[in-house]
């Protein structure tokens, strides 16, 4: 029989796997890998003091890009590979909403703020401007009011600036076993 540590050691082998493996890949267009854009992101998260359950949110965002019937190379081909609610999808079998809710929500995030936030968009790279409009685009009032009133939806907004700010080819941070401690204590019994 299977105890939890070892179900444990096997969701974050893979996690880790992953980063190596297919997060070698280029990101979509960016200065910098798959795996170097979650980790800084997840990076950024912790050097701003974000709780824990952020910093996850912020270091797998993207892990959907790895999964299901559509890739990122789909989404920059034109087809939304909706990799939000696939990687929140699968990483929900081991992490709470806590988690998974803002990646879920990170690319809707991205269409509200600029919906709502003067200059946010300029601020967006070309292969991020790129994916909004395959991503359905800015958000219109009545979603933008709706998107606002989740309750998610802060640590979406915050998980997405995150995003945005983890391209950074220069940049130093941590391998994915600097976070590894912190995904086990909030994996799911």
């Amino acid at each position: 029989m299977t105890d939890r540590r070892e179900i444990d050691t096997a969701i974050l082998d893979e996690l880790a796997d992953l980063f190596t493996d297919q997060g070698a890949c280029e990101y979509l267009g960016e200065a910098v890998t798959m795996a170097e854009h979650m980790l800084q992101a997840g990076a950024i998260a912790e050097a701003e003091g974000a709780p824990e359950h952020l910093i996850a949110a912020a270091l797998l965002h993207d892990i959907g890009h790895f999964h299901g019937p559509l890739t990122g190379r789909d989404l920059m081909a034109g087809e939304d590979n909706r990799h939000s609610h696939t990687g929140a999808d699968r990483l929900a079998k081991r992490f709470g909403p806590e988690v998974t809710e803002p990646i879920r929500l990170h690319v809707a995030a991205k269409r509200y703020l600029c919906a709502t936030e003067p200059g946010y968009a300029a601020r967006l790279s070309d292969a991020s401007v790129y994916t909004l409009g395959v991503q359905g685009g800015p958000m219109g009032e009545a979603e933008a009011q709706a998107f606002a009133a989740g309750p998610y939806a802060v640590d979406a907004v915050r998980v997405r600036r995150w995003d945005e700010a983890a391209k950074d080819a220069d940049a130093f941070v941590p391998d994915f076993a600097h976070f590894r401690p912190l995904l086990t204590r909030l994996l799911l019994p």
